[in-house]
């Protein structure tokens, strides 16, 4: 959303707020929020904290809430067990995931970059406030930034440094909890270095990846790293929802200029915008939103805070930055769901009805029954015929199942080679051969469709269909 009052001037879209004009880096040092949305976020933050390092250890019937193991291609969702069988499930989650997150950006905007991303969390919630903490508001950090190594600055970095790398240590390991499972986890800790080197080795890097993004990188993850802000141009559009700045309220007809006491701003053709520059102060990228929607912008609402602090000092209306359209702004109306919003909220729920129903039919087993290539059926005494298969079953269950096979809807019997029951712990497979062996006279010709059921002691699982040849 352009400044149309004030000069045509755009540099500001040139180059990125992280740097100066000779291409150097620029460190921020951002003014410590404070405000009622800001209140919101600590909540909202610790919550999700809270839920990040707690869900590795909580079970559901023995099993972790979440556990996503690569290597051994073990996923657990909710206390479910998901295996390489039910890969299509994550694919149909993952683009629900990404429909969701376009869905979200065209109505509502990044709110998503500044509530709820990790990245974010972890740099202004944790790693900024303890910065806070040790070094001061943005003024004193500058002030610590340009004076000389003395021992009370070498004792400040000294522990911010040990906290950030602390913290990132925790955060690796609780990475690695979601990988191996917290009971893989103890495991690793308890057993000799010399055994767990490599682990060792993966947590070092890690922990010293988390540090230099903490400490080092910070928000230019979001201006260089991340392609999400980038693709908003393609996602957004001129209904959806972003920190806006009210330019036609805040410059008036002759621009925005200082705050004076007693004088009437409206006769004088001044805007609400007093030019007090708190909305750039706080900022975590460095930006000034009054230049209008920009890549840098995460949509943390830090400037709306800044900004209704500053209008109810000067006893004017609260709302110069707020969460608006583009349209709504520009045509003072009030907002309105866009087309393209609606169409991907209709295929959003569509999606998650089809996930759901899926998941649904997710049993408890999967069973894969096949009649031995290459093998003709064999003439038995009594007028019997019998064929030889194979079945493969996987336990997506979280219980032993004790399985046993039954010929459905025609008169035979089933021949199992070897073990006439199959004991399957949770998260096992197994493979086992067995005959099938039908009365000729029972047969429908050279191919005959049969059913065979799975059952878990008397519990039937499911039915297969397969064929079998006779005369």
């Amino acid at each position: 959303m352009e400044n149309q009052a004030n000069s045509a001037e755009v540099s500001f879209r040139d180059r990125i707020t992280t740097v100066d004009d000779r291409g150097k880096r620029r460190w921020l040092f951002p003014k410590r929020p404070k405000g009622r949305l800001y209140t919101y976020r600590i909540w909202l933050s610790y919550l999700l904290l809270l839920i990040f390092f707690l869900t590795p250890w909580l079970r559901i019937d023995g099993e972790p809430v979440m556990m996503l193991d690569v290597i051994r291609r073990k996923f657990v969702l909710f206390g479910q067990i998901f295996w390489p069988q039910d890969f299509h499930l994550f694919v149909l989650m993952m683009i629900l995931l990404i429909v969701f997150i376009v869905a979200f950006t065209v109505v509502y905007g990044r709110i998503f970059c500044g509530w709820l991303c990790p990245q974010t969390i972890f740099m202004e919630m944790v790693y900024r406030r303890i910065e806070y903490w040790i070094e001061g508001d943005s003024r004193a950090q500058r002030a610590l930034r340009e004076e000389p190594w003395t021992l009370r600055k070498v004792w400040k970095r000294s522990l911010k440094y040990a906290l950030f790398y602390l913290l990132a240590v925790l955060i690796s390991y609780t990475f690695l909890a979601y990988i191996i499972g917290t009971d893989r986890l103890m495991e690793t800790l308890a057993s000799p270095l010399s055994e767990r080197l490599g682990g060792f080795i993966a947590i070092l890097i890690f922990s010293l990846v988390f540090f230099l993004i903490y400490a080092w990188f910070r928000e230019q993850v979001c201006l260089i790293v991340c392609p999400y802000g980038r693709l908003q141009g393609v996602m957004l559009d001129r209904n959806s929802v972003v920190v806006a700045y009210d330019y036609i309220r805040g410059e008036g007809s002759s621009g925005r200029a200082r705050f004076r006491s007693g004088e009437d701003r409206k006769a004088l053709g001044k805007g609400d915008c007093i030019d007090c520059s708190q909305c750039v102060d706080v900022c975590p990228t460095g930006i000034d939103i009054r230049n209008g929607v920009q890549l840098e912008c995460i949509n943390c609402t830090a400037c709306m805070d800044a900004c209704d602090h500053m209008m109810d000092s000067t006893r004017q209306p609260r709302g110069l930055i707020r969460l608006a359209s583009e349209n709504s702004i520009a045509n003072r109306s009030p907002w309105k769901l866009g087309g393209r919003a609606i169409a991907y909220s209709v295929f959003l729920l569509l999606l998650t009805a089809a996930i759901v129903f899926l998941f649904s039919l997710r049993g408890s087993l999967e069973a894969t029954i096949l009649r031995t290539p290459g093998m003709a059926y064999q003439e038995r005494e009594g007028g019997l015929i019998s064929n030889l298969y194979s079945v493969k079953v996987v336990n997506k269950s979280n219980a032993t199942l004790n399985l046993s096979f039954r010929l459905e809807g025609l008169p035979g019997t089933i021949e199992m080679v070897g073990n006439p029951s199959m004991k399957l712990n949770k998260g096992e497979s197994s493979q086992q051969a067995f005959f099938v062996v039908i009365p000729a006279q029972s047969l429908q010709g050279i191919k005959t469709a049969i059913h065979i059921g799975v059952y878990d002691d008397d519990r039937l699982l499911e039915t297969d269909e397969t064929n079998f040849l006779g005369p």
